[in-house]
């Protein structure tokens, strides 16, 4: 049975509401008179009680009238509704104690006995609220189907669970019902929240199967991330979905709604504790300075952007070659950030001439040079491009930053420069030769950052494997061996700044990337997440090794040691050293060849000369590694 809403609407009006109402208050006040008197009122004050009737009934409608209490819908009843009904009564029921002491001063006696009008209030006061809050869960219990309703638990046991718990039983177009909270607290095991039973994580698996729970609603924030995927792993083991709430402003919003609750996503369960970084140190260099990133519109150039406008430089230059992501990226700075102190620079790191009219004009005090080709297969068809943007536009940029003395100037580099196997990794690798060279004649502070995969980014697996889930698979993987490392990119950007911050010049640091994750993995829990059955609903391809692939990637050479700095999470690599004088001849040498001549084995020859360790895999390069 389903209650209508336009016939309630019709037979409930306004005014029948506050005859009800003014009807209570009539019941409620003799009901006040024979509490008082047992349940015998004497005569004397039987005689006054037509008047007493008109007078508390009158302050009554007046002051339901001016507080309008009988304007809510009643079946919308909330905290603020009861409130403001306490409020009316009392201030009522004090005009009403005013009254009867001018009526003592008048006829030396009182109208209305003091304990009448005090119980009177609290009577009115309960049946009004009660009455209220009674019709409201009728209602609800009548329009929304929870009789075929889906079954859901939320895991916290804090105000945001109690929140998420009281916007299901409001939301009259939900289907769910919470039959639980689980927590992983022992102490508040077989207590109630709201009337619903909490339970200890270790019941986890038995609770989801004795409620046939089908959502779990994760509402804990900063819940540790072994402990979330292993709630999330045993719900999808049953087939059960998982939710997590979303920012804690919406939630304490009057805007939540079940609606807003999103989806686990694979990129929540790699991500780690946060990284603590030297704000103070951060703010203290980069405060009304000049910065300059190179590669801005690019998923970490963005998300430096993003986090060095935070710290309040007098200008940031936005450069990139990319003409619609930096038109993107000045619009969301401008409007979402409200930081206008930003120049919008078109153009390529590899033209000099344009690189030297910009540190000439704004002179910038640092540079996080984040421009690069990244692409592994792509730029193994095309070592030229490779060589041109990650070595000469390193080259040029650096050489900028020297000769317009730039305080400190940061590269980001990759963990495919380790060993590489790849041209992409060489041509990285041999871009932190030049900044290392460099660093050794120049004021300037160079500075390299080393790490692995980050999550989302331009050409990440994640985002492909997404797409691929959303057309009905199948999900590409190279080899079911295959591992990488994945690092979120606010994560990856934090530690740039907080390396960049710490560097004196000439070191490069590599950033504790965690444990590697097996691709085929990733692939399965992504699947899995979408609601899907791997193998079932969304087949696995297995494609072979791409071109410059291989199988496990390395943060540091075999040869490498590092050093630990203050930060936690990351370290100093000890490198080979280079001779300026000896190497950069050669890598003029190369850039010359990349740009004159088409010959990519003649190229990559002489990059293999620079960078002994560059040993190709799967490409057509290999027979270099023979001769």
């Amino acid at each position: 049975m389903k209650l209508n809403i336009n016939i309630l609407r019709r037979i409930t009006p306004r005014w029948v509401v506050f005859l009800i109402d003014v009807s209570i208050c009539l019941v409620s006040l003799i009901l006040a008179y024979y509490l008082r008197f047992n349940f015998i009122i004497p005569s004397k004050e039987r005689d006054s009680l037509a008047m007493v009737v008109v007078l508390v009934l009158s302050v009554r409608m007046l002051s339901f009238y001016i507080g309008k209490t009988y304007a809510g819908m009643v079946r919308y009843t909330g905290t603020k509704d009861i409130i403001r009904i306490f409020i009316v009564l009392f201030i009522g029921s004090a005009v009403l104690m005013v009254t009867n002491i001018i009526y003592l001063e008048l006829y030396d006696k009182y109208l209305i006995p003091t304990s009448i009008i005090i119980i009177d209030f609290f009577i009115t006061t309960f049946i009004l609220s009660f009455s209220r809050l009674l019709l409201k869960n009728i209602y609800l219990e009548f329009n929304s189907p929870r009789r075929e309703s889906d079954n859901v638990l939320i895991y916290g046991s804090g105000e945001l669970a109690l929140i998420t718990k009281k916007t299901v039983d409001n939301d009259s177009k939900s289907d769910y019902r919470v039959v639980g909270f689980i927590d992983h607290h022992n102490k508040l095991k077989g207590s109630k929240i709201d009337g619903v039973s909490v339970y200890h994580l270790k019941d986890l698996k038995k609770i989801l199967d004795e409620k046939k729970v089908s959502v779990v609603i994760i509402s804990e924030k900063g819940m540790p991330i072994s402990r979330k995927n292993y709630v999330i792993d045993t719900c999808l083991d049953r087939d059960v979905e998982v939710k997590t709430i979303p920012y804690l402003t919406s939630l304490l919003s009057d805007s939540f709604s079940l609606s807003q609750l999103k989806n686990i996503r694979i990129e929540d369960l790699l991500e780690r504790p946060e990284i603590k970084m030297d704000k103070d140190g951060i703010r203290k260099n980069h405060l009304n300075k000049t910065v300059l990133i190179t590669g801005a519109a690019g998923s970490i150039g963005s998300e430096l952007v993003r986090q060095i406008i935070r710290f309040l430089p007098s200008k940031v230059l936005l450069l990139d070659i990319a003409e619609s992501p930096l038109y993107d990226i000045e619009l969301e700075i401008r409007e979402n950030f409200k930081f206008n102190n930003i120049e919008i620079i078109i153009g390529d790191v590899r033209n000099k001439d344009l690189i030297n009219y910009i540190f000439e004009k704004y002179k910038p005090d640092f540079v996080y040079h984040a421009a690069a080709y990244k692409h592994v297969p792509m730029m193994e068809n095309h070592p030229n491009e490779a060589v041109k943007t990650n070595v000469k536009g390193t080259k040029v940029v650096a050489e900028a930053a020297i000769k317009y003395k730039t305080r400190k100037f940061v590269m980001v580099s990759t963990d495919k420069a380790v060993n590489p196997t790849n041209v992409m990794g060489a041509s990285k690798r041999i871009a932190e030769i030049v900044v290392q060279s460099l660093s050794k004649t120049s004021e300037t502070q160079f500075v390299t950052t080393r790490f692995g995969n980050v999550l989302g980014s331009n050409g990440s697996v994640i985002p492909r494997f997404r797409k691929q889930i959303e057309a009905g698979g199948p999900v590409t993987v190279t080899d079911p061996e295959i591992t990488r490392y994945f690092m979120t990119i606010p994560e990856a950007c934090q530690l740039v700044l907080e390396a960049g911050n710490m560097g004196e010049g000439g070191e490069v640091f590599i950033f504790d990337m965690g444990k590697p994750v097996k691709i085929i993995n990733l692939a399965k829990k992504m699947i899995s997440l979408s609601g899907l059955k791997p193998g079932k609903d969304i087949q696995i391809s297995i494609t072979g090794l791409r071109p410059g692939e291989k199988l496990y990637e390395e943060l540091l050479a075999n040869k490498e040691n590092t050093l630990p700095t203050y930060h936690p999470q990351i370290m100093i690599a000890k490198l080979k050293e280079y001779d300026a004088d000896e190497v950069l001849p050669e890598i003029n040498m190369l850039i010359e060849n990349a740009i004159e001549k088409n010959d990519n084995f003649e190229l990559v020859k002489k990059m293999k000369e620079i960078v002994p360790e560059f040993i190709s895999k799967n490409s057509v390069y290999e027979v270099l590694d023979t001769n």
